[in-house]
């Protein structure tokens, strides 16, 4: 019995969130989406949305926006591939939740409940942000978070950030 190359490389779906807040963010997330599509194929955007800075709030506003990619790059893999993409396009890790050209967060990969040292999937702060949820909700909104087990729709109706979040057109 032949094996087809899906059947030999195992794609998985990984839901990332993209975010600008120095110089052209529009451009920085298109580019992103760009470099992303190197290393996987991406199924679903959402909108682009804005929102004030969360954690360190003395900054220009972020632009988000979240996506599907589908992948065979492993976790570890996968977050290497995301910071390379990260540092090509000018992020500098100068202070936590410092401005930043681009950021690339893994939200959730599979149905994973991954825990390591560098990365922990779902990211632990996805129930507590409305601007990951909101964009998130858009394209997965009845996906069910693998710890807390309720669809992400449910866990932004709950989120308690009070941060608004505007959808862009």
């Amino acid at each position: 019995m032949e094996s087809s190359i899906a059947d030999i490389c195992a794609m998985h779906q990984a839901y990332l969130l993209l975010g600008s807040n120095q110089g052209d963010r529009t451009s920085y997330l298109n580019q992103a989406r760009e470099a992303l599509a190197s290393i996987g194929l991406i199924r679903q955007s959402s909108s682009f949305y804005e929102t004030a800075a969360w954690g360190l709030t003395e900054q220009p506003a972020f632009l988000n926006q979240a996506l599907l990619l589908e992948t065979e790059l492993e976790p570890l893999v996968l977050l290497e591939s995301v910071l390379q993409i990260e540092k090509n396009l000018g992020r500098e890790r100068k202070e936590r939740y410092g401005p930043r050209t681009l950021d690339i967060d893994i939200l959730l990969y599979d149905d994973l409940i991954y825990q390591h040292e560098r990365l922990t999937i779902p990211h632990p702060e996805l129930p507590n942000r409305r601007f990951a949820l909101t964009a998130l909700s858009e394209i997965a909104g009845t996906a069910v978070h693998p710890l807390f087990e309720r669809t992400l729709d449910e866990l932004l109706t709950q989120c308690p950030d009070p941060l608004a979040v505007t959808r862009l057109t």
